[in-house]
């Protein structure tokens, strides 16, 4: 789990509503809202316009709760 702990923050750019933005967490969170996307058949895009429709914390944030809101359902 240690490896888990050191994880290093990913920086990538997003388009949401025609707009790009940067958004930053970690890659275990980006390979699970991809394989979240991928299960539900969808595009990252996708989920993360989505996701940025009903958040009420900043992006990064919310994209961490959502995966694991997910984990817990």
């Amino acid at each position: 789990m240690g490896d888990l702990l050191s994880e290093k923050v990913v920086k990538r750019s997003v388009t949401i509503a025609g707009h790009t933005t940067s958004v930053s967490i970690e890659k275990p969170f980006w390979d699970a809202l991809k394989a979240i996307a991928a299960r539900e058949k969808r595009s990252l895009a996708s989920l993360i316009a989505d996701i940025d429709e009903r958040r009420r914390t900043n992006l990064s944030s919310a994209l961490r709760l959502y995966v694991l809101q997910q984990l817990q359902n």
